[in-house]
Order: structure tokens, then sequence, then C-alpha cells
């Protein structure tokens, strides 16, 4: 069976196959059972259609460099994914996601030149194959069932609401509106050495106060308002997350600061 090209496979996903009712044609999906592969994940990337849906439980926050990107935090440090017990459950009423809903189905090139994009999956996921049970892909006359149109749908919204959110982050870029971040998170039997936690960007405040006039009635009329403030008011979960850490004994120890 045909791959696509994978020349940096994105999180989550160790291979990627385009879907096809030739290779495909008795194949079935089932629910993803246990997320193994989400248990070391700490930072899982969203759109800025999920900004307000995230807030209530995520710090969101982005990524360092030239290209940022939106995150919510599960975990502040490496390898810690606060809300993901060991067996690979989910224990907490949380939003999830689209990014981790969306595996491990996404739309792809097949061809690096290539402009469209195809249906692939990760065949390691352990969620798609030939099961007794399950939802069919294809019908007896290869054919996509409502199901696969669905997943398609699905996938195809995430990449609109990808684009949605580079047109936020080049707002953003274009008024030089981010800033490295830093937040330090003290503990009450140790105040005078707090976890200093560095590595991302966030938006600078007293730059944004300076906005003003068109610039800011515009924002105000497309909702980039309310993303920005959907950002800052969710990185006051920056210590929830870290008493989480605390209390299930994965925060750093104070010679071990982020």
């Amino acid at each position: 069976m045909a791959t696509a090209p994978q020349p940096q496979l994105p999180l989550f996903y160790n291979d990627l196959m385009p879907l096809n009712s030739r290779d495909h044609a008795k194949w079935s999906t089932k629910p993803i059972d246990s997320a193994e592969w989400l248990k070391k994940q700490h930072a899982i990337p969203i759109t800025v259609d999920e900004f307000v849906q995230c807030q209530r439980d995520f710090p969101i926050v982005f990524s360092s460099g030239d290209n940022p990107l939106p995150l919510a935090l599960m975990g502040l440090n490496e390898g810690v994914n606060t809300f993901v017990n060991d067996k690979g459950k989910i224990d907490d009423p949380i939003y999830l996601p689209a990014y981790i809903r969306r595996y491990p189905f996404m739309l792809a090139k097949l061809t690096p030149e290539g402009e469209d994009l195809s249906l692939c999956f990760d065949p390691t996921s352990g969620s798609v194959g030939e099961f007794d049970d399950g939802l069919v892909l294809f019908d007896d006359d290869g054919k996509a069932t409502e199901n696969t149109q669905n997943i398609l749908q699905f996938c195809e919204h995430f990449e609109a609401a990808g684009q949605r959110t580079k047109a936020f982050i080049d707002e953003l870029k274009k008024h030089e509106l981010l800033m490295d971040g830093e937040i330090a998170i003290s503990q009450n039997d140790d105040p005078d050495k707090p976890f200093v936690y560095r590595g991302f960007q966030m938006v600078n405040q007293e730059k944004l106060q300076d906005v003003r006039g068109d610039t800011l009635r515009e924002w105000n009329k497309s909702g980039l308002l309310v993303l920005i403030h959907a950002h800052i008011i969710s990185l006051d979960l920056m210590r929830s997350i870290f008493a989480r850490q605390v209390a299930q004994g994965t925060a750093p120890t104070p010679a071990a600061g982020a």
C-alpha cells in the first residue's frame, strides 16, 4: 500500500497512508479505547475556533519561533499530561481539542509538489483496520460511507480552521503583539524559590493597550479581540495545571527548575 510523503510527521502520527476503496474496501473504524500516544504530550495544537472552549480548561500559549502556533497546555513540563491517567484514559470532563479528536485521520498532500489534499490515516493507531465490528469505511460498491464522509468533513473543517488560525497569528505578528513568555509559580512551603516557566510566547498586554482607532474597532467586529482576551484569561490556569502536577507527583523538583 502506498504511503503519503513524510518528511516530518505531525504530532501523534507514526505513519500516514492514503485511504482508498481498493486497499481498504473491508476496513472499518472503531473507538480508541486508550490514548497511550497522548499520555506524554503536554502541549496540544489548537485552532482559533477553539479558544473560547479551551480557555475554560487549559492555558493557551503560543509556540516559540518565527511561525508560532497556539497550544493548549495539558501539563507544564515535557512528558507530563495532567489529564491522562496511566491507562491512557481521560478522567475529567474537559474539552478535547479537535487535533486530538481528528487522530488517526488527517488531510495530507500525496506528492510534495501537489496542492490537493487527500484523506489519510495512521495505520499504527489500532482504530482503523479489518475488524469484525466497527463502522465500515466503504460500502459494497466502493463508495464512501456516511462514516467516511463525516471523517472527511471533520478534517476539512479542521483545515479551514487552520487557515483562520494563520490569519489570526499573522495579525498578531503584524502588530508585534507576541513576546517571550515567562510565568513564575511559587509553592506555599517555599515562596522564595518559584518555578519559572519559559519557552513560549504570549500577547504583550502593554502593547495591546496601545492599539487604537480603526484597528481596534475591526478586531472587535471580527472577533479577534475575543480571541486575544480568551488567551490572556486562560493564562491564570497555569497555576491550576501546576497544582495538578503537584497533586500527581509530576511537578519538577526545586533543583530542576523549568
